[in-house]
């Protein structure tokens, strides 16, 4: 396991605070109906209700717009479309003019907004959306990846390119060599709360917006732009989101332009909650993808070369498909070292939702690819895929470099998988496994293992970056708030923990408030699993500011030094005299000491350079590793998950309940999308997916019959996190490939294992069966 005698800070005695299992600090306020999202705040009088008018067609002129009907219906007080707009028609992530509020002249996907009706209530403003009078000329839709491929290869951004070795030559000559193709099913974000946007007039220019967003300030830019006003002007405040997992980040935008855009045109407040169904069309979703690949490799098992190309539906505006897919090449390699290879992406453009963040960002598609090639090799070669695994782990000296040039330095993955591997039994249940696959004809089982390799930081440089606001009051109760935002994941109770740390005080004197640009400005998106490295490190900075001004007036006050004052669990000691904090702190307002400090923090180390494809994007490493068993019904595909066993690194762990929690959660979210989350558009782009009844995620029957869960021990973050801990975010969610990996074990026991089943995701009934029926042919020699 690793090194014990890596420098690890002095943590202090108090039971609560930080490594402890807390519970969310809004956890008894969920349960019971108290906390207040957006909807639940109180209407301001004379509040609008905002619904929008979509585009029916994938592609087509707009010849004509005629709004007369939606005007006249009853309670009906304004109409806006493209016109209104007193700024820039444009809310596009990359700033490329790619993605307007509202269509005009073209419309690029159905479901894309045209114009906004505000009414007197939303039942009445629904209604009125439905009554536009639309004319189209029809114009040619490309809907799929393959037909983006075999077409002119429109690309939304930028393409990337990774390279190591000479991936050429090391495929020409290695003494074995495999081709294939992986398709990878996109996901719905299906966050419990929809998109919403409350916006607010103020005097002048002002307008405050609360919306359900990762990224205030994004949301901030987009408005002002929007509305020709000054980022200042514009107030964004997020308490908490009834979830985010990515789909946040960027398409909240839409919701609070069009709000606050409706809010000053009428001087009244006004809301815009969209219909479930109209929030799956309108709302951009995980990348579906295509993935090419060539591997050579050795009797052994041993890969030489690698090359991969990644193809994505990236929809009809950039969004964010430029970072997702580069993040996709930075995890192709996933636990394993390519002595040579070659990465490419390709994000095409589609006449579909403009697709963007999810949990993961692109690194579980690179992380799939990088499975299906050790499975072929292990298949090719009749080994246990979990042998070839291991043997292509990265190690140390010639073997850790990654295809973007950074040195994977704090590799602990075959340490961890080792402990995995003999805490759950692997090669006995797999013996187990094989003895009942040979005397049950219709039920058959699978097991795999896999590992998780994920690197933690922004690849936008830039975004690495937070910072944080501490109040300190005279009674000793604090105050904290900072850049990232509460989705149901636990961060304010983190950041909490971390200010109660710093000032050895109990945790319920810390209350951590809304996000809001009014306090901390420019920050960065929650997402990228940054949310408490960054954020928490700035709050820790601000603690300290003010914990040294509280030293230093406690030394000079009794005629200490200043070393002499120490903050102890629950009291300070400065020489004899010993006070509780909050006496401390009113005796240092009485002599004028500020008590109130702005904390900020950059991530140190990084740094990457695109053009080049070399650089060190990562400030470091998070592992993980899951054993899953499945069990496959051979007649009709369905299948249940019997076990499940994860041994997870989260450095150390700042508070192991809510990390737990993330880790049951993203395998559970990384398994649906890779067995039972299916988008379906239809041929004219319709998207037939649109709501619970038509798009399946897992449900409570849906769980591993067994789940074992557990932190990695004794794995403090050897770089200087908060407290050495580990983002676990995004990390667990790539745990669920073994479910898939599973599947693929239990389907290939119908021919013997003798071949890769080269089973795609999202592995359905429909999809297992058919590929049990491909084998079945295969080994029959049909």
């Amino acid at each position: 396991m690793p090194d014990a005698a890596l420098p690890v800070p002095t943590i202090s005695a108090i039971d609560g605070a930080v490594h402890s299992p807390r519970p969310h600090e809004s956890a008894h306020k969920h349960v019971s109906g108290e906390a207040v999202y957006i909807d639940d705040i109180a209407e301001p009088a004379g509040l609008l209700h905002v619904a929008l008018g979509l585009s029916a067609k994938a592609h087509a002129r707009v010849t004509a717009l005629d709004l007369s009907r939606v005007r006249a219906a009853p309670g009906v007080a304004v109409v806006v479309t493209a016109a209104d707009v007193p700024g820039v028609n444009d809310i596009g992530y990359m700033g490329k003019g790619d993605e307007p509020l509202f269509a005009s002249d073209l419309v690029q996907h159905v479901g894309q907004p045209l114009f906004a009706v505000a009414a007197h209530t939303r039942d009445q403003a629904r209604r009125a959306a439905a009554l536009a009078d639309v004319t189209y000329e029809d114009l040619p839709a490309i809907l799929t990846i393959a037909a983006a491929r075999d077409g002119e290869r429109t690309l939304v951004t930028a393409p990337m390119t990774l390279t190591v070795g000479d991936s050429a030559a090391a495929l020409a000559e290695a003494p074995r060599r495999l081709d294939g193709r992986l398709a990878v099913g996109g996901q719905e974000h299906f966050y419990l709360e929809s998109q919403i946007a409350l916006a607010i007039p103020g005097e002048d220019e002002e307008v405050l917006v609360h919306v359900s967003t990762q990224h205030p300030t994004e949301v901030q830019h987009i408005v002002a732009h929007i509305l020709h006003v000054p980022n200042g002007a514009v107030t964004v405040e997020v308490r908490r989101m009834g979830g985010g997992f990515g789909g946040k980040e960027t398409q909240a935008n839409l919701f609070a332009a069009c709000a606050a855009l409706i809010a000053k045109k009428t001087g009244r407040a006004a809301k815009l909650r969209p219909d479930r169904d109209d929030d799956f069309q309108i709302t951009g979703k995980r990348h579906d993808f295509e993935i090419d690949y060539a591997v050579g490799f050795t009797d052994e098992g041993l890969v030489t070369g690698v090359e991969m190309l990644f193809a994505a539906r990236a929809g009809y505006a950039a969004d964010l498909s430029g970072p997702v897919t580069d993040r996709a090449l930075f995890h192709a390699d996933n636990c394993y070292h390519y002595p040579a290879a070659r990465l490419e992406s390709l994000p095409l453009k589609t006449n579909t939702v403009s697709n963007t963040a999810f949990r993961g960002f692109g690194g579980p598609q690179g992380m799939v690819a990088a499975e299906r090639v050790i499975d072929e090799i292990a298949f090719a070669l009749g080994a246990d895929p979990l042998t070839i695994r291991k043997r292509n782990f990265y190690g140390v000296e010639d073997r850790n470099l990654t295809p973007y040039h950074q040195i994977v330095a704090d590799n602990i993955i075959p340490e961890l998988v080792a402990e995995l591997e003999a805490d759950c039994g692997y090669w006995e249940r797999r013996a187990a496994i094989r003895a009942h696959n040979a005397r049950s004809r219709i039920l058959k089982k699978g097991l795999a293992l896999t590992p998780v390799k994920f690197g933690i930081s922004f690849t936008a440089t830039h975004y690495n970056q937070a910072g944080a606001l501490v109040h300190v009051y005279t009674d000793g109760s604090v105050q904290v708030n900072h850049g990232g935002t509460e989705m149901g994941q636990g961060l304010h109770t983190k950041v909490a923990q971390i200010v109660a740390e710093e000032f050895q005080i109990d945790i319920a004197q810390v209350r951590p408030t809304a996000t809001t640009t009014g306090k901390v400005p420019n920050t960065s998106a929650t997402a990228a699993s940054s949310g408490t490295d960054l954020n928490g490190k700035a709050a820790q900075n601000a603690a300290r500011a003010i914990k040294e001004r509280l030293a230093a007036f406690a030394a000079e006050r009794w005629g200490v030094a200043a070393d002499a004052v120490v903050f102890a669990p629950g009291r300070i000691q400065a020489g004899d005299q010993s006070m509780s904090f909050p006496e401390l702190v009113r005796a240092a307002y009485m002599a004028r000491v500020q008590l109130s400090a702005t904390g900020f923090y950059k991530t140190p180390k990084i740094h990457w350079d695109r053009a080049a494809g070399r650089g060190t994007p990562f400030f470091y490493y998070a592992y993980g590793a899951a054993c899953s068993e499945v069990t496959v019904d051979t007649l009709t595909g369905e299948y249940v998950v019997d076990r499940v066993d994860i041994l997870h690194d989260c450095g150390r762990s700042l508070n192991p309940a809510i990390d737990k929690g993330q880790i049951e959660g993203g395998f559970v979210q990384g398994m649906g999308w890779l067995t039972m989350e299916e988008l379906w558009w239809d041929g004219q782009g319709r998207l037939r997916t649109h709501a619970p009844s038509t798009y399946k995620i897992p449900a409570c029957g849906d769980r591993p019959r067994v789940f074992n869960v557990r932190l990695l021990d004794n794995a403090p973050n050897r770089e200087d996190s908060v407290f050495r801990s580990k983002a676990v975010g995004e990390p667990p969610f790539m745990l669920g490939m073994s479910v898939l990996h599973a599947l693929s074990d239990a389907v290939a026991s119908v021919a013997d294992h003798r071949f890769c089943p080269q089973l795609d995701a999202p592995a359905t009934p429909e999809r297992v069966l058919a590929t049990i029926g491909r084998l079945r042919a295969r080994a029959a020699g049909v």
